[in-house]
């Protein structure tokens, strides 16, 4: 299991990096560049009943890079979960209010409430925490 910490806790900073432009939003997933387009998804979200997967990453996080293919085929396989991806360093006010330590780290919300989070790049792990939240929202 992969993580890494966030720049804004780094003293240097390394603007030189080639893979910075690694995509992190393709399949269903919504790229999160303002605290209103968070509002806007957040609410949205629960207007439809969904609940609310949040990727707090990073473009130059290696785990990060190696978990964002797994979460947009996850986005495409399970469309009753909204899910978002918030870049760290684009909105490091809303990462502090988070309090993220480490990326990704992955928030469940539902009703705009955290229902369970995951820190790390943990691929089962994440697969079984989206099947339990799924099967205690859908009872059989």
């Amino acid at each position: 299991m992969g993580q890494c910490y966030p720049k804004f806790w780094q003293y240097q900073k390394d603007e030189g990096d080639s893979d910075h432009h690694v995509e992190f939003a393709g399949g269903n997933v919504h790229l999160i560049t303002t605290k209103e387009s968070w509002d806007q998804k957040l609410s949205e979200a629960n207007k439809d009943g969904k609940i609310v997967l949040a990727n707090f990453s990073a473009t130059w996080c290696g785990p990060c890079k190696l978990m964002a293919p797994f979460y947009s085929e996850l986005s495409e396989k399970h469309t009753s979960i909204m899910f978002l991806v918030v870049d760290v360093d684009e909105l490091t006010e809303m990462s502090t209010s988070w309090d993220i330590k480490a990326t990704p780290t992955f928030f469940f919300l539902r009703g705009g409430q955290q229902i369970d989070k995951l820190v790390g790049a943990n691929k089962p792990e994440l697969q079984k925490k989206i099947t339990a939240i799924l099967d205690s929202a859908n009872p059989r």
